[in-house]
């Protein structure tokens, strides 16, 4: 990925922040001589010595985790807040006449091991912890418990622990941080009152 200096992140908790309000994933792997992709929404973990883990499961139907065993390097792309931003929303446009379109966003790139975690403990345990947080702004939380036990027994032999140590986060935010002040203000005014808050207020805090 390239990334100027300007638009680089390497706060560990702005990496961890993107990672978590948009965990669902992109696992891009290597397998038969071609790339391919998984959608997967991840638990992440920070380390105190390393960049952290990643957990996911993917189902046992799935040929991801016989064709990338335990050991296999992989990459997981978290995509942040993104907007198009026209140069009709900088003033500076209006005096020199020398912007173009462009558009913003954060992205993460997570890189590191892959480990199969085919073991019921693990999953049930991963997927405990993916519904507590995503229950957690619900009225009445769904939790496991809710269903028959049957049922979540069932599902839990259908479905493959995936756990990835990370090597590396690198981020990039491009956030017209390279725009004057005013221009990056405006433009993310005007994202705002479009309804597009997130990036406009990533875009207030970046200079």
């Amino acid at each position: 990925m390239y990334i100027p200096d300007h638009f680089a992140e390497t706060r560990p908790e702005e990496l961890a922040r993107i990672v978590r309000t948009h965990p669902l994933g992109m696992l891009v792997t290597q397998g038969a001589g071609a790339l391919d992709a998984d959608h997967l929404p991840f638990e992440f973990e920070p380390g105190a010595q390393t960049p952290g883990v990643l957990r996911a499961h993917v189902a046992r139907a799935n040929p991801l985790w016989q064709r990338c065993p335990t050991g296999t390097p992989v990459m997981v792309v978290f995509r942040g807040a993104e907007a198009y931003i026209s140069p009709s929303w900088y003033p500076s446009k209006h005096e020199a006449h020398r912007q173009v379109p462009t558009w913003n966003y954060e992205v993460v790139h997570a890189h590191g091991t892959l480990t199969v975690q085919d073991d019921e403990r693990f999953v049930r345990r991963l997927l405990a912890q993916l519904t507590r947080r995503h229950e957690a702004a619900e009225p009445t939380p769904w939790k496991m418990g809710d269903a028959a036990p049957g049922h979540i027994d069932a599902l839990l032999r259908s479905i493959v622990g995936i756990e990835i140590a990370l090597t590396s986060l690198v981020g990039k935010v491009k956030l017209s941080q390279n725009r004057e002040v005013r221009d990056r203000l405006n433009a993310a005014d005007t994202l705002q009152a479009r309804g597009q808050g997130d990036i406009a207020q990533a875009m207030r805090s970046a200079g």
